[in-house]
């Protein structure tokens, strides 16, 4: 099966409960959106409007690959609607508060998933009620770990072990499947020439890239540390933020394997993702919530601190080095996430695929609440 096929195959549009005020110092703008993830196209906006990216607040991260319809606001600053082909700004009026994540309701999605063979639409129409009533467990999808490396693994993980000099090297020679051909070949001269600071001057092209450099040539104490203070806020959040996120799926597909018996699977583009099918686990999953980690994570019992803290054993890690001495630009905070999602699944109908020729799709309008991935739901409907 494929999703996003085109953008128009996922709409996502966000639905916020927004106090109002007239006169309010943030304006409050609706981004819709193709094409671009939301923080590249507000950091885009910035530059553009010549506005402190610290003005503009959003309250969720939406995913590059789709259609999607958020809210916004800019501190003490008041633009003209914009309207283009990958994105479009609308003003709909004042608050004296910035958007937040607190604001968000939940999100409508409206997906089409395309180029499904007879097995996979049979195995959809099986789990559906199984999943309207009992839901499944609520990872962090893929697309939050676009900053991870399976060839070196985490930057934030790197930062947290003090591994700086590791953590610098998957900053700059990480390739994503974004990457232009330029920068792919770039960040593979960098890792194939590591240590060799003057060749990867050379060949530096990003202002970044050719400050870095040129710190590691004068060979000045703790280089490495120095270049990493020099990342965005917005960048190290979300580093910090994906390993997380990581260890966050990694207690709770721990708990399915000792609950949940009869278990299913979904191959993702790092792991696997792990489901139940008994819905006898339902009682204690649907109100169970689990904290992400922090240097004051306390997890809700017994069983889910024994596990949290086996995790961390064999990460090498432990608590206390969640509180960065380090670095302050950005932390390791912790908020609760429930464990279950259940989605609202208002609408679904099977139907010749008209982009691939013999194969069927799948329409699918449901409803999730704020946080919670759209792609979860498919990758569980498909899980076997």
């Amino acid at each position: 099966m494929k999703i996003k096929v085109r953008p128009e195959d996922f709409i996502v549009e966000e639905r916020a409960s927004l106090p109002f005020k007239e006169g309010g110092r943030y304006r409050v703008y609706q981004l819709t959106k193709r094409n671009f993830n939301t923080v590249d196209l507000l950091i885009k906006l910035s530059k553009r409007l010549g506005i402190s990216f610290k003005r503009f607040s959003y309250g969720g991260k939406k995913d590059r690959y789709g259609l999607t319809s958020q809210y916004i606001t800019i501190e003490d600053e008041k633009i003209k609607d914009i309207s283009e082909e990958s994105f479009s700004l609308k003003y709909v009026g004042d608050m004296d508060r910035p958007m937040g994540p607190d604001l968000i309701e939940g999100n409508i999605f409206k997906v089409m998933v395309r180029d499904m063979n007879q097995n996979e639409i049979e195995r959809v129409m099986a789990e559906l009620p199984f999943v309207r009533e009992y839901g499944y467990p609520n990872y962090f999808d893929d697309q939050r770990f676009g900053s991870y490396s399976s060839q070196q693994g985490f930057i934030a993980e790197k930062i947290l072990k003090r591994h700086y000099n590791g953590a610098l090297k998957i900053y700059l020679t990480a390739i994503h499947p974004e990457d232009k051909k330029d920068e792919k070949d770039r960040k593979r001269f960098f890792y194939e020439n590591w240590g060799n600071w003057e060749a990867c001057l050379n060949r530096a092209k990003t202002s970044f890239e050719k400050e870095a450099f040129k710190i590691l040539i004068k060979k000045e104490p703790s280089p490495f540390l120095r270049i990493l203070q020099k990342i965005p806020e917005e960048e190290l959040s979300l580093f910090f933020s994906a390993f997380q996120s990581y260890i966050w799926n990694r207690v709770a597909e721990r708990v399915v394997m000792i609950y949940g018996g009869d278990l299913i699977k979904y191959r993702g583009n790092f792991w696997y993702y792990i489901f139940y099918r008994r819905p006898q686990v339902f009682d204690y999953m649907k109100s169970l919530l689990i904290p992400t980690a922090s240097h004051k994570t306390s997890m809700p019992d017994e069983l889910t601190t024994e596990i949290y803290n086996g995790i961390l054993k064999e990460l090498e890690l432990r608590p206390p080095q969640f509180n960065l001495k380090k670095i302050r630009k950005a932390f390791f905070s912790t908020t609760n996430r429930p464990f279950i999602v259940i989605p609202v699944i208002k609408e679904y109908s099977i139907k010749d695929d008209d982009f691939y020729s013999g194969k069927k799709a799948l329409y699918l309008n449901f409803e999730l609440p704020r946080g919670s991935y759209g792609t979860m739901l498919i990758k569980r409907l498909l899980a076997e």
